[in-house]
């Protein structure tokens, strides 16, 4: 696990080293490379931190960023394992429990890495390793797709019932002016398109992925997508889609890639150079987003808490923000 996390983050900061100019010399004179700090998470200059005392404040884009984590993990009121679709929503959302439930406030700790690879911190007693640094957070509720979230259920890990609350559905996210002329998905096979792509070994959005791309293009496409081009280097496979997709295509590595819907109206609305390509709905796959209570939980009142205000009309209008929809059963 700790050698698994530490690749990963490595891996995602070459990427961006890669893409940056290189140190140049310029009339014997050093020139530092020319890019915007503020491309880099965390995009939300700590609104998604809720510590009250957060001490001496060290946080350098790129270099020394732990994006996907938020809180003060040493004694938390609720420990939430957010699968990191939403993690741009988890600030007002925050905002809105403690004000009905302000007991909890500055209490609040969760993490946004993706759904698969919480699981494997849960396995592992909650332990995590990222960089040099190792912390326990044990979770009292975990949120992800439905069908995950029922399954983790029959495997003991979670306890039921599974609560869902809203749905979501897929985009092609793409830089601003869609230089690669992308309008749908038939042309993420093309020769020379360069994608970033969710992992299929714990990014669950790879399944409606693949859905999408054999409605569209039939076994052909999904397999030139998730294999012939991984192999020839022209898709890359992400370990956290909600950060590197944009990341990558705001760096010029990449020509697309699928995500949420939300995710990429949250980088146009954060006014990133990120636009969207629509996904015809015969050809789109809906997810139904779930929450459970995590067996043994340390706070399971606060989870209890949390999974009733998930569906609450406030919660749900804030999801709307993004483009997500209220779940109705059936």
């Amino acid at each position: 696990m700790h050698s698994f996390v530490h690749r990963t983050i490595l891996g995602a900061a070459a990427c961006a080293i890669l893409t940056m100019p290189a140190l140049a010399l310029d009339a014997g004179k050093a020139r530092a490379p020319n890019y915007q700090g503020d491309v880099f998470p965390p995009w939300q200059h700590g609104a998604n931190n809720d510590a009250t005392n957060r001490g001496f404040d060290f946080t350098v884009p790129e270099v020394d960023d732990l994006a996907d984590f938020h809180g003060d993990p040493t004694d938390p009121g609720l420990v939430l394992y957010v699968g990191g679709n939403y993690f741009f929503a988890m600030a007002p959302l925050v905002r809105a429990f403690e004000t009905v439930h302000p007991e909890y406030k500055g209490r609040i700790y969760w993490e946004t890495i993706p759904p698969g690879l919480l699981v494997r911190q849960m396995q592992a007693g909650g332990r995590i390793t990222v960089g040099n640094m190792t912390w326990v957070a044990k979770p009292d509720a975990y949120f992800g797709g439905l069908v995950k979230v029922k399954d983790l259920i029959g495997e003991g890990l979670l306890t039921g019932p599974a609560v869902p609350y809203v749905t979501n559905t897929l985009a092609i996210m793409v830089p601003k002016g869609n230089p690669a002329h992308i309008t749908g998905l038939a042309d993420l096979g093309k020769p020379g398109v360069r994608l970033a792509m969710p992992n299929p070994e714990f990014e669950g959005i790879a399944r409606q992925i693949k859905l999408a791309l054999t409605k569209a293009g039939g076994d052909r496409l999904t397999t030139t997508v998730y294999d012939a081009k991984v192999k020839d280097g022209s898709t890359i496979l992400t370990h956290i889609h909600h950060r590197q997709t944009p990341l990558f295509l705001m760096q010029g590595v990449a020509d697309a890639g699928v995500t949420w819907q939300s995710e990429a109206m949250f980088q146009e609305q954060a006014g990133h150079p990120i636009e969207h390509v629509a996904i015809p709905n015969a050809d789109n796959a809906t997810a139904i987003y779930a929450g459970a209570e995590v067996k043994g939980a340390a706070h399971p009142e606060a989870a209890k808490a949390w999974l009733d205000f998930i569906r609450s009309a406030e919660a749900l209008q804030i999801f709307e923000r993004y483009g997500f929809k209220p779940y109705a059963a059936g």
